[in-house]
This record gives C-alpha cells, structure tokens and sequence, in this order.
C-alpha cells in the first residue's frame, strides 16, 4: 500500500469510529512556555503538566473582541485562544471550578461553567500585539464582555486574571 493509500486508510478508519479530534498527544512547545496546566487531565507534554508556549495557544481555536474594560482605555482588542480550547488540548476533566494563578501568584476560582458557557479567552495579543508583562502580560483572562453587559462587574472582574503562568484543573 502506498502512502496516500494509508493515510486515506487511516484517515478512514478514525473517522469511521468517531475520531474527530487530534489523533497525537500534546506536541511539546518549542518556545518559551507561559502555560502550565495541571491537576485533573489526561494530555501532558512535560514534567509539570500541558505546557504551551504562545505558537501553541494561538493555534487553538479563539476569539477577536472589541471592548471596554477597567483595566484599558477606550476600546481595546484582545485575542487568543477560547478557554474551552485550552482545557480541551489539555484533557481536562474536572468538576470543580479551576484555578488559574498569576505570576505574582494571585489565583482566582474560574467556575468550569464559565469555560464551557461563554467564550472566555486567555488573550495573547492586544490590539494585534503580544501582551507584554508590564502590560498584564502575557496572558490575560478576558470574559465576553463585548456579548454581555450583564458579565461587567466586580464578580467577573476578579475572575479575569492577568499576567496568568498556570491553570490548575480540580
């Protein structure tokens, strides 16, 4: 058989028992990690967990949104990948709300609901741009505020964790 033919095969077959999804295990990031998920999942690519450097996360499916928020003047765009593509690429199976820690070591509880209800993002970018460290860097958790006005205050504010290092999956 040749390779076309078994990569068709192949191909076929996954499809044929309902294999959607990625076929390997979490590939290993080649840059600088600035993501660590641990506790409760089932994909690991190092010692201390699913580590992902930025290529990574922003290859996962995300979002671009314009709006307002407290810690940003006029109307600012975040984009990165949707939480709930995080915690998938890691193979997180939890029940319990996640935590998700700054490198300052602040942590907030993230409801597992809110990953998988709204689309939360953990941008990598602001207007186009890498999120430096001095600027809430380089990953900050962002609600949808821009599809929710209801989600605009403290509650969701605490929640939306900047300068993140690490989700943990309880």
């Amino acid at each position: 058989m040749g390779a076309k033919s078994m990569i068709r095969f192949l191909i076929a077959g996954f499809l044929a028992v309902g294999l959607t999804g990625p076929v390997s295990a979490l590939d290993k990031p080649k840059g600088k990690v600035v993501l660590t998920v641990t506790g409760k999942i089932t994909e690991t690519n190092g010692s201390a967990g699913a580590e992902f450097d930025l290529a990574m996360l922003d290859a996962l499916p995300g979002r671009t949104a314009r709006m307002k928020t407290p810690w940003t003047e006029g109307e600012t765009t975040f984009s990165g990948p949707l939480c709930r593509a995080i915690l998938a690429a890691a193979g997180a199976n939890g029940t319990a709300p996640i935590v998700v820690r700054a490198l300052n070591d602040y942590a907030a509880d993230v409801p597992l609901e809110d990953c998988k209800s709204l689309d939360m993002i953990l941008a990598t970018k602001i207007n186009g741009e890498p999120i430096p460290v001095r600027a809430k860097g380089p990953l900050f958790v962002i609600y949808p505020f821009d599809k929710d006005a209801s989600l605009y205050n403290e509650k969701y504010f605490a929640r939306s964790v900047w300068q993140v290092k690490s989700i943990e999956v309880r």
